[in-house]
C-alpha cells in the first residue's frame, strides 16, 4: 500500500507580493471594511507576505463560478498585473470552484481566509500537539482541493496552507488514504485529550486556582502574562504570535500561588476546521476557575472582537449564568488619545469586572490582579479545621490560602478558625487523595 507522505512543496518565499481583497456583503454587523482588511493584511504579514495592495469588493449577489461578477474579476486581474503579485488572498470563504477559477482568471495563486489561517497555524505550531491539530484541520479542509487533481501526474497544491507545508501527494494516494490518515490524527489526538484530562485534575487536587488569558489575537494576552509572571513567551505585534498554551506560577493579593494559562488568540470568521483540532487546547479554558478577557481598547473593531470572543466561549459552553467567573482587562490603554482614555475610564468605573490596564508600560496591572485577587477570594466564609500537631504543610496551606483569624492548640490538634472559598475548601479537603 502506498505511503501518504507529507512533504514540503517548493511554494511561494517569504516575502511573495500579494493583493487582499475582501468581499463585502453588506454586512450591517460591528465591523468595517477598513478594518477587516488591515486584519487580512496582518494575518498575512505574520507569514513574511508581502501586501502590495488591500481592496474592498462589494458582493450583492455571490457569483458560484468566481465568487465576485466579471467585472470585478477582471479589475482583480489587473490589479495583480500591475503589482506583479504572486498571490490574491481572498478575505472570506471560496469553494474549490471558485478558487480554481479565480485563479485561471487572475493568472495567480489564490487562497482564502481559512487558507490563510491554516497557512499560519501550520508555521507557528511548535508542539508536537499543535502539529497534530493544524495537520488534521489542514487534511480536513483540503481534502475537496486534492481529490479533483490526485488522478493526475503533477504536483498538488501544498501544505499547511499553500505556501507550503504537508504536502505533495503521488499519484498512487486516494481518498482512502487521505481517511485512514485523518483517522491516525483523530487517536493521537484523544489521546492527547486523555492526557490532558489527568493533567486537569492532578491541577484540580493541587491546591492553586488556574487564571486562564482569553482574547482576539494580538490583544496583548501574553505581553501580559510576560509581565504577570516575568516569563518570555513570545509577544510580538503579530496576529498569532502564540499558538501552544502556556502556563506559569504567579502570585496575587489574597492568593499565595497561582496558576496562570496564557491560551490561543481567537478571531473572527475561525475556520471550522480549528475549532475542531484545537478545542482540546481550548478545554485548558474550560479549567479554569477564573477566565480573564483581555481586550484591544485601542482596536477600531473592538467591540466586534470581544463579541467573537464571546461567541467561542458560549461554543466552550462556560460563558453565562452559573459559567466560570469572568474578569476584562481593558488593554493597550497607552495607544489612546486623551478623550478616548477619559471615556474608557469613565465606563469602567461604572463595572466592577474592568481593569483598565496598559500590559507593555505596566499602567493598572497592579489594579487588575488586585481584582484577580478579589473575585478568587470572593465568597471566602468561615471554616474550623483540625490539624495534627505536626502538619506544617497544612497550616502553610490555610496561611497562603484563607485568612487565619485563630489558632488553638488542643492535646496533639490544632484547631484553626480559617475563611475560605468553597473552591479553596474543597482543595483543602482533597489534599492527598
Amino acid at each position: 500500500m502506498a505511503s501518504f507522505e507529507l512533504k514540503r512543496e517548493e511554494g511561494l518565499a517569504r516575502g511573495a507580493k500579494a493583493i487582499v481583497v475582501y468581499p463585502d456583503r453588506h454586512s450591517t454587523g460591528l465591523r468595517d471594511n477598513d478594518a477587516r482588511l488591515e486584519e487580512a493584511a496582518g494575518l498575512a504579514a505574520a507569514i513574511g507576505i508581502d501586501v502590495v495592495d488591500k481592496i474592498a469588493v462589494r458582493v450583492r449577489a455571490p457569483k458560484p463560478k468566481t465568487l465576485f461578477g466579471s467585472g470585478q474579476v477582471q479589475e482583480l486581474a489587473a490589479r495583480v498585473q500591475v503589482h506583479e503579485a504572486e498571490l490574491l488572498i481572498v478575505d472570506g470563504a471560496l469553494t474549490p470552484v471558485q478558487q480554481r477559477n479565480l485563479e485561471t482568471d487572475t493568472k495567480t495563486k489564490v487562497i482564502d481566509r481559512t487558507g490563510l489561517i491554516l497557512e499560519i497555524f501550520g508555521e507557528r505550531a511548535a508542539s508536537a500537539e499543535g502539529r497534530l491539530q493544524v495537520e488534521l484541520a489542514h487534511l480536513d479542509y483540503q481534502a475537496g482541493r486534492l481529490v479533483r487533481s490526485w488522478t493526475h501526474l503533477e504536483r498538488q497544491r501544498g501544505g499547511f496552507g499553500f505556501l507550503g507545508g504537508p504536502g505533495e501527494t503521488q499519484i498512487e494516494a486516494d481518498r482512502r488514504l487521505i481517511r485512514d490518515r485523518m483517522a491516525r490524527l483523530k487517536r493521537e489526538l484523544e489521546q492527547v485529550v486523555r492526557t490532558r484530562g489527568l493533567h486537569r485534575d492532578r491541577r484540580r487536587r493541587a491546591p492553586w486556582p488556574i487564571i486562564a488569558l482569553v482574547g482576539y489575537t494580538n490583544a496583548g494576552k501574553s505581553t501580559l502574562f510576560n509581565r504577570l509572571t516575568g516569563s518570555a513567551v513570545m509577544a510580538e505585534n503579530l496576529l498569532f504570535a502564540t499558538l501552544d498554551p502556556t502556563m506559569r506560577e504567579v502570585s496575587l493579593p489574597g492568593v499565595a500561588k497561582a496558576i496562570l494559562s496564557d491560551t490561543v488568540g481567537f478571531v473572527s470568521d475561525l475556520p471550522t476546521q480549528l475549532v475542531a483540532a484545537f478545542r482540546a487546547t481550548l478545554e485548558e479554558v474550560i479549567s479554569a476557575d477564573l477566565i480573564v478577557h483581555v481586550r484591544d481598547l485601542s482596536h477600531p473593531d473592538s467591540d466586534a472582537q470581544a463579541e467573537d470572543v464571546a461567541a467561542v466561549l458560549d461554543d466552550l459552553g462556560i460563558s453565562g449564568e452559573g459559567g466560570i467567573p469572568l474578569l476584562e482587562a481593558w488593554n493597550k490603554i497607552d495607544g489612546v488619545d486623551d478623550e478616548a482614555r477619559i471615556a474608557i475610564a469613565g465606563e469602567a468605573a461604572r463595572r466592577d469586572d474592568v481593569a483598565v490596564i496598559s500590559a507593555l508600560t505596566g499602567e493598572g496591572v497592579t489594579a487588575l490582579t488586585a481584582l484577580i485577587g478579589a473575585k478568587l477570594t470572593a465568597g471566602q466564609r468561615l471554616h474550623h479545621i483540625q490539624l495534627s500537631n505536626d502538619d506544617g504543610a497544612g497550616m502553610a496551606w490555610l496561611h497562603a490560602h484563607g485568612a487565619v483569624e485563630s489558632e488553638v492548640l488542643n492535646d496533639d490538634l490544632l484547631e484553626v478558625a480559617v475563611r475560605l472559598s468553597e473552591d479553596d475548601f474543597a482543595r483543602f479537603q482533597s489534599r492527598g487523595r
